[in-house]
Parts: structure tokens; C-alpha cells; sequence
């Protein structure tokens, strides 16, 4: 359970964060959707303590923490591979640098390259393969760092149609199978309303929670349910205030 209080932050005397609260329950997906700049990654930067916030709390599981620097994994809008590592030897860096890894940790790596549909390209190098081949194995990396929240950036950004769907549908595999709470930055409509439980939806600068969505439909949804359309179009006309 993640519970953000009253965070804001401010650059140059400019209040980019404003008073900005959040609640998620253990194991959900929430996605948090606001137009592009009004400061989301910058709220992603406080929750890992990359740069200091102006006032605020943060709890974890009712306890107090500085930040969540040691119990999230962070998944960028670019893959972010290393270039001179394999697909397998990039996935595996969570396990390389612990101390004396397990034999789980590799087997659960080759699962995830299985599940994920990477087995067969698995000594490739990033050149070599597609960008939504290279996003599958950044989202391996991140399940591997086996932290309880992961922090997703707009994840989905780079890729085409065809391979947005498909990466839909292995997060929410991914998260079914290892139980993982996620907060995503979103500023697409539809990424929000397939993934998530509940939906915040964020004011322009300076950042604020205007309104959160829950919804109560199967994880497994369907682009033309009618429920899901009549919240699309509440959505869109919500972002549409904030630049009119």
C-alpha cells in the first residue's frame, strides 16, 4: 500500500507540484493520466528521492519512508539496454550484481524471457533486435529487480499499435504472476482505461489531482466496451479543459 500526502515541489519559484495526494492498494495498477509536462516524471523523481520534494509525506504499508529508492523498480520510456550486452545479459543485471545469486533467479529469468516471447532472441544484442523486442526485455530487467512497486513511465511511448497491444497484454500477465503494485505515467487514454484499476487524472502545471476513476471491469478488457467508452470520452473531455 502506497500513500502519498500533500507532496509539491517547486523549481526557480515555479510550483510545478501541487499539494498532490495519492492512495494505492497493494497488488493494483494505478495510472496516473495528465497532459504531456505537467509534471508526472517529476513526481516519479521525488517518489525515488532523485531530487528533494519541498513538503510532504510518503508511506509505505502505514509506515513512514524517505522514499521508495529500495522498494521500486523503475521502467523508463526508452529500454534503456546496454549496447554492448546481450538481451539475456541485459535482463540479468538485477541478478549480476547481487552477491551470490540463486539458481531461482535464473530460472526465473528464463521463465520471464519465456513468457515475454524472448527465448529465441535471448543472445541477440539490442542492434539487432525491434524496439517492442527491446521494451520486453527492459520489462524483464524490471521484474527481476523483484521489488514489491514498480514505476512505469510511459512505458508503451515508443513503440507502434500492433506491439502496444501486445505489451498490454503481458504487463498485466506479468502482473498476475508476480503480484507486483504499479503506478504508471500515462498521457494515452486507452493505456490507462485497458491496464489500470483506478485512474487519476492530473491538472496541468501545477500538478494536481482533479479527479480519480475507478474501474470495476475484468483486468482482461475490451477496447469497444461501452463502459470503458462512456469513461474515455469523460477523460478526454476532462485533458481538454486543461489546454482550453
Amino acid at each position: 500500500m502506497i500513500e502519498v500526502k500533500n507532496f509539491t515541489k517547486s523549481f526557480h519559484n515555479r510550483l510545478v507540484i501541487g499539494d498532490f495526494s495519492l492512495f494505492a492498494q497493494e497488488g493494483s495498477l494505478t495510472a496516473l493520466l495528465g497532459p504531456s509536462g505537467c509534471g508526472k516524471s517529476t513526481f516519479f523523481d521525488l517518489l525515488m528521492g532523485n531530487i528533494p520534494r519541498d513538503g510532504g509525506n510518503l508511506f509505505l504499508s502505514g509506515k513512514e519512508v524517505a522514499d521508495l529508492k529500495n522498494t521500486a523498480a523503475f521502467m523508463a520510456q526508452k529500454d534503456l539496454l546496454l549496447p554492448w550486452l546481450t538481451l539475456r545479459e541485459n535482463a540479468l543485471l538485477p541478478v549480476s550484481v547481487k552477491k551470490n545469486p540463486s539458481s531461482s533467479d535464473f530460472r526465473e529469468a528464463e521463465e520471464l524471457f519465456e513468457i515475454l516471447g524472448l527465448s529465441g532472441s535471448a543472445d541477440l544484442y539490442p542492434r539487432h533486435v525491434s524496439g517492442g523486442m527491446a521494451q520486453r526485455c527492459a520489462l524483464a530487467r524490471t521484474i527481476l529487480f523483484r521489488t514489491p512497486i514498480v514505476l512505469l513511465d510511459e512505458p508503451f511511448s515508443a513503440v507502434d499499435a500492433i506491439t502496444r497491444q501486445t505489451l498490454r497484454s503481458l504487463l498485466l500477465l506479468l502482473r498476475s504472476r508476480f503480484r507486483k503494485t504499479l503506478l504508471m505515467i500515462t498521457h494515452d487514454v486507452e493505456d490507462a482505461l485497458l491496464l489500470a484499476d483506478s485512474i487519476i487524472i492530473l491538472s496541468s502545471t501545477p500538478m494536481t489531482a482533479r479527479e480519480k476513476l475507478v474501474i470495476p471491469t475484468p483486468k482482461e478488457r475490451q477496447q469497444g466496451d461501452p463502459s470503458l467508452q462512456e469513461k474515455k470520452e469523460r477523460i478526454l473531455a476532462m485533458l481538454q479543459e486543461n489546454v482550453s
